[in-house]
């Protein structure tokens, strides 16, 4: 019988942890492309508990989109010309 010895998890001082927090804007980006995504999972699958998983993430990524553009707003942040269509076409239901 193999016994693992469990050691708590420590950072020490020294260790060079970079820990990067991405700006709004990078957050946006992310969460438009994880849109995409999961509306192209929602297109591509025929399985109804498939159907409905994409469903749930689709409402999930809605929602932290809005937050984030919330956010944006304001910050008084303005969106780049490229994605400016994006943001304008976007439409939610509460």
């Amino acid at each position: 019988m193999i016994l693992f010895r469990q050691s708590p998890c420590r950072v020490d001082a020294d260790d060079n942890l970079d820990f990067h927090k991405p700006s709004l804007h990078e957050e946006l980006i992310q969460t438009r492309r994880a849109l995409e995504n999961a509306y192209s999972g929602f297109d591509n699958v025929t399985d109804p508990d498939l159907i409905d998983c994409y469903i749930y993430e689709v409402n999930a990524v809605m929602k932290r989109y809005k937050y984030l553009l919330e956010q944006a707003a304001k910050n008084n942040l303005q969106p780049e010309e490229t994605y400016s269509e994006t943001y304008q076409t976007l439409t939610l239901s509460n």
